[in-house]
């Protein structure tokens, strides 16, 4: 019979091979000890036992998914599909326009949601070139999102990604415009640059419409209206919060991990827990970012902290308090975690790492 050549097979007959026939085998001239016969057992447990739990040890070490490397790898591969949908042009009298949009799009950034998009188009079995295109709209809807969020009209904040904003730089007319620009670039970069040998051309449509129903008065902008609405007033409660951030928030996080599916040849049932997994992983991410807002600096989070409190905005600290806010976004991360059950283990790890990233993270 051979043996196994993997780490733990071999550990395990080098082990065996400690079990001696005489242990077993007593010659009739020889008197039994019973004391020596049962240390020698023990002995032989025992290194088993180190063997085994060494070897298993070095097994999960080497299946533990490095989210590190991951994210550093995606986020550059997204940063390069972006720098080339917004390349240097030649000069035009719209250049101002042009640069504009290039200051808050190439700005950095943790690129969670092209990221998103594109561990779910893997984990459906798809190439990730195929979600490529789609990764890059998500984020160019996301930066247009920033832009107007800190208008002095909306939330007129002066700091966003550790750099001044748009508006500051470039004055508020040209920041309303960049990010006009960019949601129709998104919505062109998707239709035309989405590899037709990946993607089929059902795929593609049922990816767009995804995609614009998250944006428009069904998602982002129906969010952000409510959320302007409701500043200052004191009757605001956890249904109108929780439909704020749903929209605002969650929805675009959830189109780039049903894009990603959709793109990728996921099936409807796939999808929908996908969709599941996203929409848990939206609201998690706000109410974080509603923890962060009044536990950090501004220095930490590279955007101005407070801010909230100070428009007099409801959050899920103010209306929950600190601790039971920490508490939804663990129930959150976990439900988001269950929808995961049932994929690939392997594939499903981005996700998985990415839901407790979110849950975790400190900026």
């Amino acid at each position: 019979m051979t043996t196994s050549s993997s780490p733990l097979g071999v550990g395990l007959a080098l082990a065996r091979s400690h079990l001696q026939p005489s242990i077993f085998i007593r010659p009739s001239h020889l008197p039994f000890d019973h004391h020596h016969h049962l240390h020698r057992l023990h002995r032989i447990r025992r290194t088993l036992s180190i063997v085994s739990a060494a070897n298993l040890t070095k097994e999960n070490q080497t299946k533990t998914f490095d989210f590190k490397s991951y994210m550093s790898l995606k986020a550059r591969s997204v940063n390069e599909a972006l720098e080339a949908a917004v390349s240097a042009s030649a000069e035009t009298p719209a250049d101002r326009l042009h640069d504009a949009m290039r200051y808050s799009l190439l700005a950095g950034g943790k690129r969670v949601r092209p990221v998103l998009c594109l561990a779910a188009c893997e984990l459906v079995g798809g190439d990730p070139a195929a979600a490529m295109p789609a990764a890059a709209a998500v984020e160019m809807v996301h930066t247009m999102s920033l832009i107007h969020d800190d208008l002095p009209c909306m939330d007129d904040d002066e700091l966003r990604r550790g750099v001044p904003t748009n508006h500051v730089v470039f004055g508020e007319a040209a920041a309303v415009l960049a990010g006009d620009a960019l949601l129709a670039l998104s919505f062109r970069h998707l239709a035309s640059a989405t590899p037709s040998e990946l993607v089929p051309a059902d795929r593609l449509v049922r990816a767009v419409g995804e995609f614009a129903r998250s944006i428009g008065c069904e998602g982002l902008v129906a969010g952000q209206v409510v959320d302007i609405s409701s500043a200052g007033e004191d009757d605001v409660g956890l249904d109108r919060l929780e439909f704020i951030h749903v929209h605002k928030t969650a929805a675009l996080l959830e189109a780039s991990v049903v894009m990603g599916a959709i793109v990728g040849g996921g099936t409807d049932e796939q999808i929908e827990r996908l969709r599941t997994f996203a929409r848990c992983v939206g609201l998690l991410f706000q109410v974080v970012d509603d923890i962060l807002d009044v536990t950090k600096s501004s220095e930490e989070l590279g955007k101005t902290a407070g801010k909230d409190i100070k428009a007099d905005k409801a959050t899920y600290p103010k209306l929950l308090g600190l601790e039971r806010s920490r508490e939804l976004a663990e129930k959150l991360n976990q439900e988001a975690k269950e929808q995961l059950k049932g994929f690939d283990p392997d594939k499903a790890a981005p996700l998985l790492a990415l839901a407790n990233y979110i849950a975790y993270r400190q900026n």
